[in-house]
């Protein structure tokens, strides 16, 4: 679990299956991501989250608000997607519901998740991805400090031929020269 001044990142539980299903179904959160997803799919997402946390210790973790207990969304870290440039490497991703954004919560859990990368894992660097289109994602990449890959560009393969959602983008973020890995255990 880390905590910081305003939110909770933790493992998912099942209380978070209706609000992250709702996400699933809200156009303004899937405008980016593709189709809206069934609760089966938002279930499935969430069971493949709980595989990975408990195989390596994180994933893209649920947000809690700490002053409510409210579910905001996910972010974290997780392995990079097969069949993607970023596959072999940490990717740090978010998604939080709409009636949540621009109120620097994904900054705030983005930061912390980074922080939690730097201080457990041995990679030196974090990278994430998002559509051209997403200015939002992007420039949240822009101001946790990370760096556009153009060269690594790609028509992401579980995204139809044809779509204006096939096209994505890297960002990348090296490891401080001032933080080493200090947790010997993960």
């Amino acid at each position: 679990m880390i905590e910081t001044e305003r939110l909770i990142l933790r493992p998912w539980q099942d209380r978070d299956r209706v609000p992250f299903a709702a996400m699933g179904q809200d156009a303004l959160v899937m405008r980016y991501l593709g189709p809206l997803q069934s609760r089966t799919e938002t279930d499935a997402a969430i069971d493949r989250m709980i595989e990975l946390q408990v195989a390596l210790n994180h994933c893209f973790w649920a947000i809690e608000r700490r002053v409510d207990a409210a579910f905001l969304g996910f972010c974290g870290l997780k392995p990079g997607p097969d069949r993607t440039p970023i596959a072999g490497g940490i990717e740090i991703g978010w998604r939080l519901a709409s009636a949540h954004w621009r109120q620097g919560y994904a900054r705030e859990a983005a930061q912390a998740s980074l922080e939690w990368g730097w201080e457990n894992l041995i990679d030196t660097a974090i990278l994430a991805m998002t559509v051209a289109a997403n200015a939002a994602s992007w420039g949240l990449m822009d101001r946790l400090g990370m760096y556009r890959q153009p060269a690594l560009d790609f028509d992401h393969p579980g995204v139809p031929e044809g779509s204006p959602l096939r096209r994505h983008m890297i960002y990348r973020i090296d490891r401080p020269a001032n933080r080493h890995f200090i947790n010997q255990k993960a």
